[in-house]
């Protein structure tokens, strides 16, 4: 039987569903498309293979989650979000955005860290109000990862895979993501020092500065400390 907070709060309803270790990250993963299995055995190191059975199939059971089967050339079973699991991403954003500015600090001893994750990560630092009458598609190139966003008058669209034309396209490694999301560097900062190379038109690598904005770092108040 699953375990329940059991109060009639909407608050707590949503937490008896998606408020079980791992099972966030799981929708995570599904906001940026369908996942193989073996895709999120990838992403979330340290989530044995049963408990991810079980949490996916909480998410199926609960109408967050379906099987579907990925088109051609792969033809292979994965999941995907339903439209009730799609409609958590406002609050998956909200999260991570509160995260970088509370949470994130420096990277502990032996923490995973995925270049892919920044296609979530740019909707979360994007800013829509400095982007309207804007269209630009961007390529970012994260080491072995590629992605792109396309931007189109205040909205972003973010996925996996190359770019058809990108009227851009970023270069850098995982260590320079890592640095920017702890506050370190920021974009132009790593252009600057050569650690990522940016190219294509200038209008459009001129607009990248201001539409992605990630929050400044701060300190939590903690009692007796300070």
């Amino acid at each position: 039987m699953d375990r329940t907070y059991n109060q009639f709060c909407a608050t707590a309803r949503t937490l008896d569903l998606v408020g079980e270790r791992w099972t966030l990250l799981i929708v995570r993963d599904l906001l940026t498309g369908p996942k193989r299995f073996s895709d999120f055995q990838n992403s979330l190191r340290g989530l044995g293979t049963g408990l991810l059975a079980a949490r996916l199939k909480h998410l199926e059971r609960e109408g967050l989650v379906r099987k579907v089967t990925l088109p051609a050339p792969a033809r292979t079973p994965a999941y995907s979000l339903t439209e009730a699991g799609a409609e958590l991403g406002p609050a998956v954003l909200a999260l991570a955005r509160w995260g970088m500015k509370w949470a994130m600090g420096e990277r502990r001893e032996g923490e995973a860290f995925h270049g892919g994750w920044a296609v979530l990560g740019l909707r979360a630092c994007f800013d829509a109000e400095a982007a309207q009458g804007l269209r630009a598609m961007y390529e970012f190139r994260v080491g072995d990862e590629v992605f792109h966003a396309l931007v189109q008058d205040g909205t972003i669209d973010t996925q996996h895979g190359p770019a058809q034309r990108p009227d851009a396209v970023i270069e850098t490694d995982d260590e320079v993501l890592v640095d920017m999301a702890a506050g370190r560097t920021t974009f132009a900062e790593a252009v600057k020092e050569r650690r990522a190379e940016a190219s294509g038109d200038p209008a459009a690598l001129g607009a990248l500065y201001g539409i992605f904005r990630i929050p400044t770092p701060e300190e939590r108040a903690v009692p007796g400390v300070g």
